[in-house]
């Protein structure tokens, strides 16, 4: 696959990156869970959805050197300054 393809799938993993803290934060600060709001409790429809937002946390976890690269990210080390 070519640089521009897996961007594409970095992107798609970062929204269900997105939609996942997005839901997780709804359960925590006001206990509704939106992808069952929206699917259903457990229902295949909303495992799918959990098991993507699964998938691509492992991916980027994963991939992240090579993400870096693609995406041209520089982490510069700077020592703490007293």
């Amino acid at each position: 696959m070519n640089a521009s393809t897996w961007k594409s799938i970095d992107v798609v993993a970062y929204a269900l990156l997105l939609v996942g803290a997005l839901n997780w934060g709804l359960v925590g600060f006001f206990g509704f869970d939106l992808v069952a709001g929206l699917f259903g409790q457990m229902t295949m429809l909303s495992r799918i959805v959990y098991g993507l937002v699964g998938l691509a946390a492992l991916y980027d976890v994963l991939s992240l050197p090579s993400i870096f690269k693609r995406w041209q990210i520089h982490l510069r080390h700077r020592p703490l300054q007293a």
